[in-house]
Order: structure tokens, then sequence, then C-alpha cells
């Protein structure tokens, strides 16, 4: 069958950009977006935070872009951060460190030398809840964690915690400042970019923490 002419092409989807992952797919997307960042090694480089933040403002009636529920939202959004933490952990449960040394990205090794700090000093518990705040890292420590042996109950505990807290947070986040600011919509790209910063700033300061770290064992050498 032939497709008329005038008849509009789809618009590529930019897996990138939450925006465009909201209109094509919907709450559907944030939790295949979701499922990917967290529980595959592969969706690293996915905005979760900048996604959970736009689904929540476009919750609010009148604003500009596709029409979301906050119910649908909320639940995609939880389900596909707590199934993909869970489905990385076994991941790594089975496959192990090979898994991790197998992957060429510096960024995600990087990500993992933190997800293993982060479970060193502060335990199994808060680390699991701190690393959803920090990209990569909410990555990485998912499989990690299977990969050390943290408890079966524990993890799966402590990711449903941090996986709530991080979800219903943003979203809600999103959802109050769209129902307070008139329009705001309109400033989404500038609001997008403060809030990828913002949730750059654990890592950052990650970063900074284990080069000061290094620097005195370098100087005593």
């Amino acid at each position: 069958m032939s497709v008329p002419l005038s008849a509009p092409l789809p618009l590529a989807v930019n897996p990138l950009d939450a925006g465009s992952l909201l209109s094509a797919f919907g709450a559907l997307g944030i939790a295949v977006v979701l499922f990917a960042e967290t529980g595959l090694l592969v969706g690293f480089f996915l905005p979760g935070d900048s996604l959970l933040f736009t689904a929540g403002l476009l919750c609010v009636s009148g604003t500009h872009g596709p029409a979301l529920s906050l119910p649908q939202v909320l639940a995609a959004a939880v389900a596909g951060a707590l199934v993909g933490a869970q489905t990385g952990y076994w991941i790594g449960r089975r496959g192990g460190r090979a898994l991790l040394a197998r992957r060429s990205s510096g960024r995600l090794h990087e990500g993992a030398v933190r997800a293993e700090e982060l479970l060193a000093r502060y335990g199994h518990g808060r680390a699991i809840v701190l690393a959803r705040l920090v990209p990569v890292v909410r990555t990485v420590l998912n499989p990690l964690a299977g990969a050390l042996n943290v408890p079966a109950r524990v993890f799966a505990l402590w990711q449903t915690v941090g996986g709530v807290v991080w979800t219903v947070g943003l979203v809600l986040a999103g959802y109050a400042l769209g129902s307070s600011v008139p329009d705001v919509d309109r400033y989404l790209l500038p609001i997008v970019a403060l809030v990828v910063a913002v949730s750059l700033i654990p890592l950052a300061a990650e970063l900074l923490r284990a080069r000061a770290r290094r620097t005195p064992e370098g100087d005593s050498q």
C-alpha cells in the first residue's frame, strides 16, 4: 500500500532528549528508559533525571507538549526504576566483574570506581540509596552490588527505598513547579539544563574528594 506524498513523516526520536522521548512514547517511555538506565550497562547515557522532572512538569494541565497523567507517570517511573535495578543486580550476580571489564567506556569505569567507593564508605543500604541520585553511578552500582554478593534482601529493600525517593521526588518536583509557575514550560530547556547540572554535583564532589585523597598519597611517596 502506498503512502500519500502529503502524509507527514514521523520525526526521529532523540534518546538523549527528555521532551522527544515523552512526545514519542509517553509514560511507557519513562518505564523503558529508567529500566535501561538502571538495569542495563548500555543505558548509562540516558537522561533519567531530566526525564522524570520534565514528565512531572508535563502532567500539569495547560502546558505545551504531550498530555501526561500524574498517576501513570508515577507508576511507570517507579516500575521502570525498581525492575531495572533488580535486573542489573541479577546480571551482576551472574556475570560478575568480568561484565564491567568487557566495557570500554571510560565514563562507565569511572562510575564503577565511584560506586565501589560508595559501598565501602557508607555501607550497603546508604550507598544503594545515594547511588540513585548520581548519574552513571546508579547504572553501575546495581550490577556491582550483585558481583560483590551484597545480600539479595538487603539490596531489594534499599533499592526500593532509593528508587521510590528518586523517581517520586523528581516527578513531584516537576509537577509542583509546573503548578505554581504559569507557562513554566516556556523555560523548559534552561530548567532541564539546571536539573542535569544539579544531578551531576554529587558525582563531581566525589571526583574531587577522590583526587584530594590521592594527592597526599602521591606526595608521601
